[in-house]
């Protein structure tokens, strides 16, 4: 037996097939990271339980849902970080490549795995994998929330209304689910095969991918659990007593940067709310929000809103309000082309479009500006819905994320948000222009910031 102390609430089956004994494999996915990992931490539970092999296999998928170089690149140098640290542990990495409905039930098949478990995801994609793995399983397969502080399915059983209806929840329930983890262990039962696990050749697979632009990998942020530990040390110790009076300011360097590790789930966002909630920092309570409540609400939306990513799953008044005005005259009308090139008439707009292409990360406040520009100036709400998820789903680092189909739901169709004052083109949905940027910060600093980065 074992002393991991995983929350069973974590975790759920995803068939009803009893565990009969063989080797248990973690199939990572979206927390990419040895410590601090709940679904690999259950994993060697049950595997320690019955004194069996344990191993982790990451599948590397040709295309995920628009990412490029940058983001293929920061995910590899993290998972070859993965890879050592698996190894001092005595526990094999299996890089698979292709698609997953078909290379983990391959693997299933050839390692005689007895128990298959994987990391919570709220995307469609993602689960549309595992439902297609789950089909083809004859092992017990189980899914662990290793993402949410509170598991996804325990915070809400339906799709919340606001920051505000969750908040409530999470409030009662964070504490029972802020704990400790316990330290992954050297594994004691080695994998069957003498050279399993052996290290991948990362520029070898990146070559192989066909990518739609050819932006360079990310220099400024290094990828993987060290650098991300590092950072948010940094954080603590120098931004974060400034966090609730400057995270908005795009000139000031109030921001965390952490999104990319969260992202990749290089860092967890449990590990996060430790470290701050251990501090008295008057930026700790505006942080842990955006931490914990948004972040936790973006994938209440995504889990429970099949229509996530689309105007379909905008609240109906504003569906009502933006069908009010579709034939609104426009006085800029862009295409893709354009907008990706930054060559608006608006160049704080263009600012905002080039500090993503060049750094593969917008500031906060100016991707809710950016965005909400994109719906003024294309011809239909569902052009703006798809250049948006586009360009941040190519450029940034943490694009195709719960987060930031949640980020462009709220700026272009109110989700999480209220009926406003009518104006044209926008109808109800909260507007934002270059005027109140400037009330807030430096506008001409930000530009020549961001155009110079």
């Amino acid at each position: 037996m074992t002393d991991i102390a995983v929350d069973h609430q974590r975790m759920r089956k995803m068939n009803r097939v009893p565990y009969t004994g063989g080797p248990v494999v973690y199939w990572m996915s979206r927390d990419q990271r040895v410590q601090d990992n709940w679904a690999l931490l259950y994993a060697q539970h049950i595997a320690l339980e019955h004194d069996v092999p344990l191993g982790v296999a990451f599948c590397l998928a040709p295309q995920f849902l628009g990412a490029q170089r940058r983001q293929y690149a920061f995910m590899c140098d993290g998972l070859e970080e993965v890879r050592e640290a698996l190894a001092e542990l005595d526990i094999p990495f299996f890089l698979l490549s292709g698609e997953p409905t078909h290379e983990i039930p391959r693997f299933v098949t050839a390692h005689r795995v007895g128990m298959l478990v994987t990391d919570f995801d709220p995307l469609r994609i993602k689960r549309a994998w595992k439902a297609g793995v789950a089909g083809q399983m004859s092992i017990p397969f189980r899914e662990v929330d290793a993402h949410n502080i509170v598991p996804c399915w325990v915070a809400s059983s339906k799709q919340e209304y606001s920051a505000a209806t969750i908040r409530r929840k999470l409030g009662v329930l964070v504490p029972e689910f802020l704990t400790a983890f316990p330290p992954l262990q050297r594994h004691p039962a080695p994998w069957r095969e003498k050279r399993p696990g052996r290290a991948p050749s990362w520029h070898k697979l990146l070559a192989a991918q066909t990518f739609g632009n050819s932006e360079p990998p990310i220099e400024w942020l290094h990828p993987g659990t060290a650098a991300a530990n590092r950072r948010l040390t940094t954080f603590i110790h120098s931004n974060l007593d400034h966090y609730h009076e400057s995270s908005n300011d795009p000139t000031r360097d109030a921001q965390s940067d952490l999104s990319p590790y969260l992202h990749f789930g290089q860092l967890a966002a449990q590990r996060v709310a430790l470290e701050v909630s251990a501090t008295h920092s008057p930026g700790r309570a505006a942080f842990l929000e955006q931490l914990i409540v948004r972040r936790e609400l973006s994938d209440n939306f995504c889990y429970y809103n099949p229509a996530y990513d689309t105007i379909e799953g905008i609240p109906a008044w504003a569906k009502r309000t933006l069908d009010d005005h579709r034939k609104d005259r426009r006085e800029y009308v862009y295409d893709l082309s354009t907008f990706e090139r930054a060559q608006t008439h608006d160049d704080l707009w263009n600012a905002a479009q080039l500090e993503m292409v060049k750094r593969g990360k917008m500031h906060n406040y100016m991707r809710m500006y950016w965005a909400k520009k994109i719906l003024e100036w294309t011809p239909t709400p569902e052009d703006a819905f798809r250049i948006a998820q586009y360009l941040n789903d190519t450029y940034e680092l943490d694009g195709r994320d719960p987060n930031g189909y949640v980020g462009i739901a709220w700026s272009l169709g109110g989700v999480h948000d209220r009926a406003w004052s009518e104006r044209l083109i926008v109808g109800k949905v909260r507007y934002m222009n270059a005027r109140g940027c400037a009330r807030k910060f430096n506008v001409d600093a930000y530009i020549e910031n961001a155009t110079q980065a």
